[in-house]
């Protein structure tokens, strides 16, 4: 287990000006290339060393909702939510009002001073700077689209002057992303300029906060959670994918495509002398969520590494296959990236909402082992794992990953990898091993850990069988007596428990005096470490533990054993982190108490804070 201290840190003198710790929000129409400026501002942010966070709050339909991207400057590296912002960037008329309303007393506005803002928008607390944009870019470009993509450039040119962005970084970065196109990075650059000029010539020269190039991003990387998981199934061995598009999990299957053609494709030579490019990957786009996890299932019975990649809906689909492959024993890896349901839900918005249905997906009395990554990095990591465990232990594999990992950019620890590493391909026997045999069972020989031996395909005939989703004895035949079916059904209960040993360990951190401890999974994590920093900061000591692989493992239980009482943080309405626990790991659930948000917006540091303390105040009073 992972221990560690958690320490209170300074905030530094009151009335300097705030470095390296404040927020931004972008105010935006959907479809507007907003996007664009807004990751420029983060990348830069990035470039110049200072740990940065930034979060998409996008809307499920194509064009002309408003849409907001939030970037979060913390020197300390927090990287939950916000929930007050310091200076508001407001690009959308429709939501002037709201945008406003969320600033910060002593916070500012940067707006479009083309037109001016109604008068009852306006906020004594707030200080508005008013920049010209759709003049200059109208002035400096010609077409009605280019004015419209070039204005959030501008803009951005803008916001760097105010917060001190390095001009020189921003360059780099547009060298970097239009090299190819030496008219558009052009275009770029002068927009960039045009905003910057103007910012710097009219508006305040130092805002009570700023940047300030630093070495807080050394070793790190900015990736997003699907684009990490990709990258995991390459390095595990996948060359099998199939999928349907569904938000937020299409771009696992779009990355790992554009990573098997720079990296599965090989020259051969034919015997007439040309030279053919050939693919080592297969990758299917499905009908549809249940047909994708068929064809895994096809592929990984078959000998290759497969996985799907999905969100809430398609795993209600999937739960046939995911009962056949439990109970016929094939290995299969499926990529959860969660959103807000139920039914259609909130495409764009996060939940982690699955997790009960995922333990236990399909009719009948099914459990599966399921990994809980908490960032982009332990997408890489886990998504290997899971390749491992489903063929080692012959089974469905999820790994719940979510929309705020899944399609945000995080800063996060540069990737390591073993050279030595070798795909763990469980119990399979060799042709040597089935001649040795005699007389092959699928389903008997268990191990240790109550794992059977297994054949692929096309090896000798004496390793064939028979594989049936209906009931089946030891040996693979059909059956309907009683005892032979629950000899099987029992071992694959057994089996998936043994499991828990080679699941990634829950990561433990304890504070000296504290009795009440919290348990959360996931993306949540950062607003938990942030919050107990703030708890333990006004005499609060609390322990926590971050949940990573279900089943659970001893030390989980052990942990709620040590404490008092704890507390549950999950972002779901019917706390089912704290049912699982009380379900498998037999804990009174009198102990525990739960801080549960489910509104589809990232849970912030705030909640946890505010969700701790009536909890506390509770056990207090009993």
């Amino acid at each position: 287990m992972s221990v560690q201290s958690i320490a209170a840190e300074d905030s530094g003198s009151e009335g300097e000006p705030r470095i390296n710790d404040f927020s931004l929000k972008f105010a935006n129409v959907n479809g507007t290339g907003s996007a664009s400026a807004n990751n420029l501002i983060l990348r830069a942010i990035f470039r110049m060393g200072v740990p940065v966070s930034g979060k998409n709050l996008f809307p499920s339909n194509i064009q002309g909702l408003p849409t907001w991207y939030e970037i979060r400057v913390s020197g300390r590296g927090h990287t939950s939510r916000a929930q007050r912002y310091d200076l508001m960037v407001a690009m959308n008329g429709q939501t002037y009002a709201e945008d406003i309303g969320q600033l910060a007393p002593g916070g500012y506005v940067l707006y479009d001073s083309t037109w001016p803002l109604p008068a009852t928008l306006l906020r004594d607390d707030v200080n508005f700077l008013g920049v010209p944009l759709a003049k200059l870019c109208g002035d400096a470009f010609s077409g009605p689209r280019e004015r419209i993509l070039m204005k959030n450039i501008a803009y951005a040119g803008a916001v760097s002057y105010l917060i001190g962005i390095d001009p020189q970084v921003l360059a780099e970065l547009l060298e970097e992303s239009y090299s190819g196109n030496q008219a558009l990075r052009d275009s770029n650059q002068m927009a960039l300029r045009l905003g910057y000029d103007y910012a710097e010539e009219n508006l305040p020269a130092a805002l009570p906060f700023r940047l300030e190039a630093g070495t807080g991003t050394a070793g790190k990387i900015l990736i997003d959670g699907n684009t990490a998981t990709a990258l995991g199934c390459l390095y595990a061995g996948a060359t099998v994918a199939a999928w349907y598009p569904i938000t937020p999990a299409t771009s696992v299957a779009e990355n790992f495509r554009k990573l098997c053609e720079r990296y599965r494709r090989r020259k051969v030579t034919l015997a007439d002398g040309t030279v053919e490019t050939r693919n080592d990957f297969v990758i299917l786009q499905a009908e549809d969520e249940l047909a994708a996890l068929g064809m895994v299932i096809g592929a990984s019975w078959a000998g290759a590494r497969a996985f799907t990649s999905t969100s809430g809906p398609g795993i209600s689909l999937m739960n046939e296959l995911l009962g056949l492959a439990y109970y016929t024993e094939i290995p299969a890896v499926v990529i959860n990236v969660q959103r807000t349901g139920p039914s259609t839900g909130m495409p764009t918005r996060v939940q982690q909402a699955d997790l009960l249905e995922c333990a236990y997906a399909s009719h009948g009395d099914t459990k599966h082992i399921l990994l809980l990554p908490a960032d982009p990095r332990e997408c890489f990591e886990f998504a290997v794992q899971a390749f491992d465990l489903a063929e080692r232990f012959q089974t469905p594999v999820m790994m719940l990953s979510d929309l705020d990992i899944g399609m945000n950019d995080w800063a996060v620890d540069r990737f390591s990898w073993d050279d030595g590493y070798r795909p763990d391909r469980g119990r399979v026997l060799t042709d040597a091993d089935i001649q040795k045999l005699g007389h092959f069972y699928r389903y008997g020989d268990e191990d240790s850990e109550f794992v059977t031996p297994r054949t692929i395909p096309g090896l000798s005939e004496q390793g064939a069988y028979f594989t049936r989703g209906s009931g089946h004895d030891r040996y693979g035949l059909y059956t309907e007596e009683a005892d032979a079916y629950a000899q099987v059904v029992e071992r694959l209960a057994k089996k998936v428990e043994a499991s828990a040993a080679h699941l990634p360990e829950p990561v433990i951190r304890m504070q000296d005096g504290a009795t009440v401890g919290v348990i959360t999974m996931g993306s949540c994590e950062g607003a938990v470490l942030e919050a107990l920093e703030a708890l333990f900061s006004e005499g609060t000591p609390l322990d926590y533990m971050r949940v990573r692989g279900f089943p659970f493992d001893a030390g989980v239980r052990a942990f709620i054993d040590g404490h008092e009482r704890c507390i549950v943080v999950e972002q779901n309405r019917d706390a089912q982190l704290r049912s699982l626990l009380i379900l498998e790991a037999g804990v009174d659930g009198r102990r525990l108490g739960s801080i549960l948000s489910y509104g589809g917006l990232p849970i912030s540091a705030v909640q946890v804070i505010e969700g701790a303390r009536r909890a506390i105040h509770q056990t207090g009073e009993q």
